[in-house]
């Protein structure tokens, strides 16, 4: 397994990281023995990153995975989970932030979580559900770096899904350990400029920012929850169709464009539009780690194998690149 540096952090993580969300399904709603077995061979294969988060389940993925790190005792693995503050206790959000964090410690019974992300949207002027940068700046992140200050968090990291300036505002003020940030097949636009009125959200070279700030990167939505398999089909303990982040405005659109990319698979280029997908991933030397959610055990294997082969070759980025170019002008 190759393993990555994390940014500024010190440490060294896996290239494929554990994703333990609800999109999949496995660790939250599969059998104890596939989650075990599965994570064990993870453990096996080179896997050090586990990422979860209370809005998994409503806990349960925690839960899950806390009792299987407990059991297995692994010496290095490194956790993540997230914090999502709910609109009505935006004005006490570092009590929230607290409280949230202690039940996630003691689901995954842990006196200290390697890396605490906030998991809401940020805009520039928030609302709703989504914070604004100030409060981000002013309130959450004085309240992340108490926690870190009193031992029960090593990194602060932010979910970079929200309004692009906002984002770009977040990283640049070198506060954050770690970002989640969206990259696929789809939508490539925090490492590459997208052509012009190409039908996703620009998130501007985000990785620009991230390298700059040395804060290292955790590749999400890699399979554009699961629209990058090219079929609508899920498995049964899989989430229904999520919503597209930074892509197509509905899932359907997503799997419609990425048939398109099936030229990858029919030139030989990869075995399956998944295998592309992962392998474009890694190709991005600013991440660290990529999370692929997971139904089953030979899901896993599937995305180990795909790792395995290491970042697709430049005639296939530059095939893909071409693919992309006949999106451009469409409607998101």
């Amino acid at each position: 397994m190759e393993m990555r540096p994390y940014g500024r952090t010190g440490m060294q993580v896996s290239v494929l990281g554990f994703g333990c969300g609800a999109v999949g399904g496995l660790m939250v709603r599969g059998e104890p023995r596939d989650q075990q077995r599965t994570i064990a061979r993870a453990l096996d294969a080179g896997v050090n990153y586990f990422d979860t988060a209370v809005a998994y389940g409503n806990g349960e993925s925690e839960n899950n995975l806390g009792r299987i790190l407990h059991e297995l005792k692994p010496p290095n693995a490194v956790v993540g989970t997230k914090v999502r503050l709910p609109g009505a206790t935006f004005n006490r959000i570092a009590e929230t932030i607290a409280a949230s964090l202690d039940e996630s410690l003691a689901r995954l019974r842990r006196d200290q979580v390697d890396i605490f992300h906030l998991h809401n949207a940020v805009t520039m002027s928030g609302g709703g559900e989504a914070l604004s940068i100030r409060q981000v700046l002013d309130e959450v992140l004085p309240a992340f770096m108490r926690l870190r200050e009193a031992g029960k968090i090593r990194f602060l990291g932010l979910t970079c899904v929200g309004d692009t300036p906002a984002l770009h505002e977040a990283i640049t003020s070198d506060a954050f350990d770690s970002a989640q940030v969206v990259y696929n097949m789809l939508n490539p636009s925090a490492a590459d400029a997208l052509p012009a009125n190409y039908p996703a959200q620009d998130y501007a070279k985000l990785f620009e920012r991230t390298v700059a700030a040395g804060t290292g990167v955790i590749g999400i939505r890699v399979l554009a929850g699961g629209a990058l398999s090219g079929s609508a089909e899920r498995h049964p303990i899989a989430s229904p169709p999520p919503a597209p982040i930074g892509s197509a405005l509905n899932y359907d659109g997503d799997i419609a464009r990425a048939q398109r990319l099936m030229p990858l698979v029919r030139e030989g280029f990869a075995a399956s539009l998944t295998e592309a997908a992962t392998r474009f991933a890694i190709s991005q030397p600013a991440i660290g780690t990529i999370l692929v959610g997971m139904a089953t055990p030979q899901q896993f294997e599937d995305s180990l194998a795909a790792v395995g082969k290491g970042p697709l070759p430049p005639a296939a980025l530059k095939r893909l690149e071409g693919l992309r170019q006949g999106f451009a002008g469409e409607v998101r």
